[in-house]
């Protein structure tokens, strides 16, 4: 399986699938400083995990007043604060 095909269905344990694009797998990918008009054009449609369930990029950074990230950590931060923290829910099988 190829890490593309990881990144939209992950199992944790036995039987728990968890949906999504982990956030710090997505702005890995990406070098900066970045445009945010650049990483919705690159990412925007990767589906990534949130405590609310999964959410496309492109729809978090919406809410994302910034529209430049100098570093990986400014634009994770910014998107944290959209999202959120907390457990990831899994879907059921």
């Amino acid at each position: 399986m190829s890490d593309d095909e990881d990144e939209e269905h992950v199992t944790l344990g036995e039987h728990t699938p968890v949906e999504g694009a982990p956030l710090a797998r997505v702005s890995s990918r990406l070098t900066w400083p970045k445009a945010k008009s650049d990483i919705v054009g690159r990412e925007g449609d990767t589906v990534i995990r949130t405590p609310g369930g999964p959410q496309e990029l492109a729809a978090v950074l919406e809410s994302v007043d910034e529209t430049h990230f100098e570093r990986r950590q400014e634009f994770e931060s910014h998107v944290r604060a959209v999202i959120g923290t907390g457990p990831i829910p899994t879907a059921d099988e």
